[in-house]
């Protein structure tokens, strides 16, 4: 018995004295911290999602307090979040237009040809080792083993028929998923452009119909027909103007393959 109050008696001892030690060194290698820097955090969203460019909250704040990174950077916090962050700073808040993921390519399951029959883990880069390409005929394809979903921090990425989709009421544009991904084909766009193009291919017409159903054989037809002169042809793609584009919804009609899409549908 006394052998056990004695241990307890020893560790009470070391546990006071540790804790002693802690306290003091606290108070000796304490950083002090700019009052404005721990404001700017709280009016933060919290996600350290990193779409701001720096590592986390934290990172950001400091920079905003120090006066080297806008008020308005704070993707998954929006516009009230800005306006937040710049009063704190007593500067006025800057126009922010809110991006989104978008992964261009309509190569789901049954219309993109399968490279080989893959049976390893449920992970893009693992795919990719076999070939060195991907895990479709199409090189320029979405593989569809998730990385993107994965990372994303928000839920708004999913594999739906083997092709990444976005919720875009989910997505705030903090970029992780584009991160992700192992091929680029992940990006971003302003959440105004509303018509988009559904392929990544820069293949030619006869390629690009041996490997998928659905990707742009570059007939030109949206270019030509474009009322706007809005769409261009780039490496073998169109490339739709934002500032042009009325969204009238005339090359989404025309388009024979049907990969020109409202994103907002």
């Amino acid at each position: 018995m006394k052998t056990i109050l004695l241990s307890v008696l020893v560790l009470g001892v070391l546990g006071g004295v540790f804790g002693a030690i802690l306290a003091f060194a606290s108070k000796i290698f304490h950083v002090e911290v700019d009052p404005k820097q721990e404001a700017v955090r709280a009016c933060l969203a919290g996600a350290n999602c990193g779409g701001c460019g720096y590592p986390g909250c934290d990172g950001y704040a400091a920079a905003v307090a120090a006066g080297e990174a806008p008020t308005n950077r704070c993707v998954a916090g929006g516009a009230e979040c800005a306006a937040a962050v710049a009063e704190v700073m007593g500067v006025a808040a800057g126009e922010a237009e809110k991006m989104v993921a978008f992964v261009p390519c309509s190569g789901t399951i049954g219309h993109a040809v399968p490279r080989f029959n893959y049976k390893g883990p449920e992970d893009c880069r693992a795919a990719m080792l076999f070939g060195g390409k991907s895990n479709k005929m199409c090189t320029f394809a979405c593989i569809g083993l998730g990385n993107c979903a994965k990372a994303c921090p928000f839920g708004a990425m999913h594999v739906v028929d083997g092709v990444a989709k976005v919720d875009r009421d989910k997505c705030v544009g903090c970029g992780a998923c584009v991160e992700a991904c192992p091929k680029s084909i992940v990006k971003l766009i302003p959440a105004s452009q509303r018509v988009i193009v559904g392929c990544a291919s820069k293949a030619k017409g006869k390629e690009v119909m041996q490997n998928c159903d659905f990707g742009c054989i570059s007939c030109t037809k949206c270019a030509r027909e474009c009322p706007e002169g809005a769409i261009t042809m780039v490496d073998n793609l169109p490339v739709v103007d934002v500032s042009k584009c009325t969204k009238c919804g005339h090359c989404i009609e025309t388009c024979p393959r049907k990969i020109i899409k409202d994103f907002g549908v």
